[in-house]
């Protein structure tokens, strides 16, 4: 569970811009500054049900626009890449990851 909200995370770091505002308003608030349904359907005033179906559309759309643009994928290939030329030193990993 924790792993899948360190991606969801990340995936928002990624592609927060291409989500609405109320979607990156209850985000911020369930995400980032821990905040259950309840307490985000108070703070702005809706029902439960409205928070947990904006979670679920942005979480479907960060996953969405990861599989189209694969922004998280290539990071990662990147600083994967980075680790294995710290430790050899091989100039032609220089190419792949200018490639990325």
């Amino acid at each position: 569970m924790i792993e899948k909200n360190n991606r969801i995370i990340v995936l928002y770091d990624f592609y927060q811009e291409l989500l609405t505002e109320k979607q990156r308003e209850y985000f911020e608030s369930y995400y980032e500054d821990d905040l259950s349904f309840a307490e985000v359907a108070e703070k702005y005033e809706v029902s439960r049900n409205a928070v947990h179906d904006n979670l679920k559309r942005a979480v479907a759309s960060l996953e969405e626009y990861e599989s189209k643009l694969h922004l998280l994928e290539k990071y990662s290939k990147r600083l994967e890449l980075i680790e294995k030329y710290k430790e050899t030193k091989d100039n032609s990993i220089l190419k792949e990851i200018e490639e990325l």
